[in-house]
């Protein structure tokens, strides 16, 4: 599993806005970082990272979400959770799979052709699942999840520099899957 990376220059009279930036910021290049070779179906261990990273960015997100402005929080933590559900579906089929086969390879031979079905539908499902995924992952879509998530730090930077984030337009309320899929649909990264 891929380990966190510390995140420097955080102590005792480091602000909370400060903090935000910096936490944010680094968890940011974890998740960029974790999205190479996730697609490849034969190293199980990608989407195991850049899931665990999707994670930690996301508890990073909600511990300072006062730190950011309001809309532009939604839409970016709206994409982690969107990305890492995606995620899921394609690690559990992955670690599925690992199973299966580990169970198939104890098994006779006359029973070995039933499970080998099974398997074959679980590689369906988890190419479906990659598929989907892929979506996700597009150079396009991390490129604006990083533009998103840069524009929180800078609010955050901001806010601890002093000065007053810049006030937003007022915003209506839309359920969670349609702000989601407006910044996918809009071209936005998940």
């Amino acid at each position: 599993m891929a380990k966190a990376r510390p995140i420097p220059g955080l102590n005792d009279d480091t602000s909370y806005a400060a903090a935000a930036a910096r936490v944010v910021a680094i968890r940011a290049s974890e998740l960029a970082e974790n999205s190479a070779g996730v697609l490849d179906t034969q190293d199980i261990e990608r989407v195991h990272d850049m899931r665990v990273a999707t994670r930690r960015l996301r508890a990073a997100l909600e511990v300072f979400e006062p730190c950011f402005p309001r809309k532009c929080f939604k839409a970016a933590l709206g994409e982690v959770k969107a990305m890492a559900d995606a995620l899921g579906e394609r690690r559990d089929r992955d670690v599925t799979l690992v199973a299966l086969d580990g169970f198939c390879a104890e098994l006779g031979r006359a029973d070995v052709r039933g499970v080998q079905s099974l398997i074959a539908q679980v590689r369906d499902e988890q190419a479906e699942a990659n598929e989907a995924l892929a979506a996700y992952v597009s150079e396009e879509r991390l490129a604006g999840l990083a533009e998103r998530l840069a524009e929180l730090v800078r609010a955050a930077e901001s806010l601890a520099g002093g000065a007053e984030p810049e006030p937003e337009a007022p915003e209506t309320e839309a359920p969670a899957e349609a702000t989601v899929a407006v910044s996918v649909n809009g071209g936005g990264a998940e």
